[in-house]
């Protein structure tokens, strides 16, 4: 992708080719999972690939634009985090980009051209420029939503955050749930001396002590916040992210354990399950049970996202998801799916709520 935008004449052409390769990619991707040549996780982890590479070719040329205005970036420049389905690499048609920028500008005031800005500045309009390059609408369509919340202070926070102080509020004023979303972050792009500072970083937070009682009495009042924000959705028979023993709700647990026992770098909810599992932290039959359920709802939201961007009954979809979906899930007919669906979810949830309670 990084050859093919160096040959577009200008910067909103190399945002349109973007798009198109994108779309093209997905398209291959989605194919490959119709006609079986490609399961649900590998189709996860080329979804991932193809943002991993859209992220890597258009940082430089947004920043090359930018700088053109308002001068190089001050400092060691800025790094984009991925967050969610990207940093886990577990992507699907529809996903959003949850991202975070971290940039570092230690002992720079501004940065040096014909506009220059204050460092802050600088970087949280870079980012809003990334956002746009990525989000907004052009001939060729959007590239990705783009989800900032998960920077530090939400909403309130910049939309940059420098090193110092991503360091200083995860240490100091973050929340368990900030912490538990960094179990699955990973740096997609940026220049490399600054990404190892970043990543060092990340698994400092992860590595570092964790009150246990603290970690899971806050995940214990995040599953019930979840469950009554989503009560409607949860309802569906059919949903497979949200609701007791559903996907969101097996992955709090996985990366509550990780927070426990300080296990970074796994970024995978499937594969904290195994590790936590292998340390005793949870008993062999429920640590299988709840991996097992897990990829089985990935898998199947994955071939679902290819007929609906949100939750539908699989029979809404024809024939053609039906088969699909009684493959992924080597079940006989809809109503046995849906029945064993309903069970898994209950046996899941028990195991949740009862490891949650426990120290």
């Amino acid at each position: 992708l990084a050859g093919l935008l160096d040959g577009a004449p200008d910067y909103q052409a190399a945002l349109d080719l973007a798009r198109v390769w994108t779309k093209e990619r997905h398209f291959r991707i989605g194919v490959h999972l119709l006609r079986g040549i490609a399961d649900a996780d590998e189709s996860a982890v080329a979804y991932s690939a193809v943002a991993d590479a859209v992220l890597q070719a258009i940082l430089p040329r947004v920043v090359e634009d930018f700088a053109g205005r308002h001068g190089s970036p001050p400092g060691a420049g800025a790094a984009v985090v991925a967050l969610g389905k990207l940093g886990s690499r577990e992507m699907t048609a529809s996903s959003d980009l949850d991202l975070i920028v971290i940039y570092d500008a230690e002992g720079a005031e501004s940065s040096i051209g014909k506009r220059p800005l204050a460092v802050t500045a600088y970087y949280a309009r870079l980012t809003q420029a990334l956002i746009a390059a990525l989000s907004a609408p052009m001939p060729e369509g959007v590239l990705y939503k783009v989800d900032m919340r998960l920077r530090p202070s939400g909403r309130q926070g910049p939309v940059a955050t420098s090193l110092a102080g991503f360091r200083r509020y995860q240490a100091e004023e973050a929340w368990t749930w900030e912490h538990l979303a960094l179990t699955r972050a990973r740096v997609v792009a940026g220049p490399e001396p600054l990404a190892g500072r970043v990543s060092a970083a990340i698994a400092a937070v992860i590595e570092a002590p964790h009150d246990a009682g603290k970690v899971l009495a806050d995940a214990r009042d995040m599953r019930r916040r979840l469950a009554e924000a989503r009560e409607a959705e949860a309802a569906d028979p059919w949903e497979t992210k949200l609701g007791p023993g559903r996907m969101m709700d097996i992955e709090l647990l996985a990366q509550a354990g990780a927070l426990v026992h300080n296990l970074s770098g796994l970024r995978r909810p499937g594969r904290m399950l195994d590790r936590l599992t292998k340390l005793g932290w949870l008993g062999a039959e429920d640590g299988a049970r709840l991996a097992a359920a897990l990829a089985q709802l990935a898998a199947l939201q994955q071939v679902g996202r290819l007929a609906s961007d949100h939750t539908i009954d699989p029979a809404e979809g024809g024939e053609g998801l039906v088969r699909l979906v009684l493959a992924t899930a080597g079940a006989e007919d809809l109503d046995c799916l849906r029945e064993s669906l309903a069970a898994e979810a209950a046996a899941a949830a028990a195991i949740i709520e009862a490891r949650l309670a426990g120290p």
